[in-house]
């Protein structure tokens, strides 16, 4: 298996809703086919697919998809100035704070935010972990 993720799904109750959010963020959708919307990101996919589809498609109750996973999707930034104005678009957006921009132990400077469905985001600016000119992120620059 190669070491990349191709394609992150997230499972989500109305799909118009969830996209608007992600568009308020600046995000574009790219064409997909009925029932999937889709963002193309530097090296990946992000997919949104309704909760009870994805739950049918599994062979799963759908009542057992939600909730914190214990999964948070990271957002990296070139500069810490950067965070506090992306938590408020997702705030605006219809995201809830979970944990306002601040300081972190590990001297970086990052904040959570949970979609309308109630995926986690993490905004984090990495002083040790620079993004490339085209925004892919490396763990320490490498």
């Amino acid at each position: 298996m190669d070491q990349r993720v191709s394609l992150i799904t997230l499972a989500v109750g109305d799909l118009e809703r969830s996209a608007a959010f992600y568009e308020a963020l600046g995000w574009q959708r790219v064409p997909s086919p009925d029932g999937v919307i889709a963002f193309d990101l530097i090296g990946q996919t992000l997919g949104l697919y309704s909760r009870a589809a994805l739950a049918e498609d599994l062979g799963i109750p759908a009542d057992s998809i939600g909730g914190f996973s214990g999964v948070t999707l990271g957002h990296n930034v070139r500069s810490a100035e950067e965070v506090a104005p992306l938590m408020a678009l997702a705030e605006e957006a219809g995201g809830r704070i979970l944990r306002p921009a601040g300081d972190v132990f590990w001297g970086g400077f990052i904040g959570h935010f949970a979609d309308p469905d109630g995926h986690v985001w993490e905004v984090a600016h990495n002083p040790f972990s620079p993004l490339s000119a085209n925004g892919e992120f490396r763990w320490e620059g490498h």
